[in-house]
């Protein structure tokens, strides 16, 4: 996943009542900088206005909230201990042994039903409250990327580690220890009040969102597929994400297709071997290939309303032969493709194999697609959940939540969101002072994290949980 927000630019915000922390910035040790994580988004242009729109009221602030409040600073320093300690032990997917088993000691020590090694990494842990009520999956993903680390901290990470064949440097830049420090936090505060709590906490520790290694399902299939989601099941499940595309402060949102899904295809075609000099001797795959390529740009342009959903198929590999005039047996290409709903996901992969393989018995070759196991789908938030949450984060920020475009990168958090109501959004970590656009992007390995917006996103976290379970003392 590449490219970022450009600029951020508000331009739809919540008027609302803050609850102040009350914390001394000036005591927290925090770090300054600019800060880019997570998921890479590719959302915008210089310039690109924010979706316009009436902004629901914000809450009103209840008794809870000045104690989830209260809590979150008392945890904060914890909080960022957590997160520089994992910052400087990252792990690549399915090998997050080290992050995981700091996770199940904590929440085992807190009183939660602990269940270790789902899809392989991953932690569940289950807090039954005092009452009734719903059934609420809080997610956060735990693994790092095959990145080297170019910011000069004190905890920065020098972690190496086998990747695609070779020993590569290992680092955060995606924002994944920001999101663990900031659940195991909220699972302290939680756990603090769990006589209060009106329904059941379920937290999920995910391994793999950045994919694994081999080309396998990430971590979120995978922990769907061990059993992450029943007994008991949720009834909704929020993630949130860190980025450097908006500064420390300020959180975003949208109602709908939120993140594209992500889709990668391969194409083989065969052909005839012959001497460049004589081509019509063989069949060319080369010429085949290019024709598909041509062919296949049809499908967004020509076939698809990108007014009501836009799309991306892009073809990034092309190889084919080992000398100029040589004419070979065979080309193979790769391509990305990103959509916003299934039923387009499904017609524009229906529609590259309708069309590479046409094409190429037209010229006489053969053509044969694969897609890969490890594809996401888009991420498409809740209508009804996301109308519930969005006056929450609005209260928050002090009327700092905003309603963003659509985000072209993925995400794999829909796999929970499949079988829940599920609610993302995004935090700001970069710092108020860096020129929009010019913080590092996630995945960059300038990455640089302001961890003054980790509060943020553990209050935000609170206040959902408090919302959703009508907390109100």
């Amino acid at each position: 996943m590449a490219g970022f927000w450009q600029q951020f630019r508000p331009s739809r915000r919540f008027v609302a009542e803050a609850v102040e922390p009350g914390i001394d910035a000036s005591k927290r040790g925090l770090l300054a900088g600019a800060c880019a994580c997570c998921v890479a988004f590719a959302a915008g242009r210089p310039g690109l206005a924010l979706a316009q729109g009436a902004a629901p009221a914000a809450s009103p602030a209840r008794p809870v909230h000045a104690r989830l409040d209260k809590a979150a600073a008392a945890i904060e320093e914890k909080m960022i201990a957590w997160r520089r300690d994992i910052h400087a032990n990252p792990e690549l997917g399915f090998a997050e042994v080290r992050t995981s088993g700091l996770v199940a000691r904590h929440l085992k020590a807190l009183g939660y039903e602990v269940r270790e090694g789902v899809g392989k990494t991953g932690v569940v842990a289950v807090l039954r409250g005092g009452g009734e009520g719903p059934v609420i999956a809080l997610r956060a993903d735990m693994d790092a990327l095959p990145v080297a680390e170019e910011v000069d901290l004190p905890f920065a990470s020098k972690v190496k580690a086998p990747w695609g064949g070779e020993e590569v440097g290992v680092m955060h830049a995606c924002g994944h220890d920001c999101h663990v420090a900031i659940l195991m936090a909220a699972a302290e505060v939680l756990a603090g009040m769990k006589a209060d709590l009106r329904g059941t906490i379920k937290l999920l520790f995910q391994p793999a969102e950045e994919g694994a290694p081999n080309g396998a399902p990430g971590g979120a299939s995978a922990m769907v597929a061990d059993g992450a989601m029943a007994d008991p099941k949720p009834d909704m499940v929020f993630g949130l994400h860190v980025t450097s595309a908006m500064p420390v402060g300020v959180v975003g949102y949208r109602s709908g297709p939120l993140m594209a899904g992500s889709d990668t295809f391969r194409v083989r075609v065969t052909g005839r071997q012959t001497h460049g000099a004589v081509p019509w001797a063989g069949v060319d795959p080369i010429v085949i290939g290019a024709t598909i390529v041509s062919t296949l740009q049809t499908i967004v342009s020509r076939e698809t309303n990108i007014f009501t959903d836009p799309a991306v198929l892009t073809v990034g590999v092309f190889k084919g032969g080992v000398r100029q005039n040589i004419v070979p047996d065979s080309a193979e290409m790769m391509g990305t493709l990103r959509t916003y709903n299934p039923e387009q996901r499904e017609a524009i992969k229906r529609r590259v194999s309708e069309i590479a393989e046409s094409t190429a018995a037209g010229m006489r070759g053969k053509a044969e697609v694969t897609w890969s196991a490890n594809g996401y789908p888009p991420l498409i938030n809740n209508a009804e959940l996301t109308r519930l949450s969005a006056p929450t984060l609005g209260r928050v920020t002090g009327g700092k939540a905003v309603e963003i475009p659509r985000v072209s990168a993925s995400e794999d958090f829909p796999f929970f969101a499949q079988v829940a109501s599920g609610f993302f959004y995004f935090v700001g970590v970069s710092a108020p002072d860096v020129p929009p656009g010019q913080a590092a992007p996630n995945h960059s390995p300038r990455f640089r994290v302001d961890e003054r917006g980790l509060i943020v996103g553990l209050r935000a976290t609170l206040h959902l949980v408090a919302d959703q379970m009508k907390l109100d003392a």
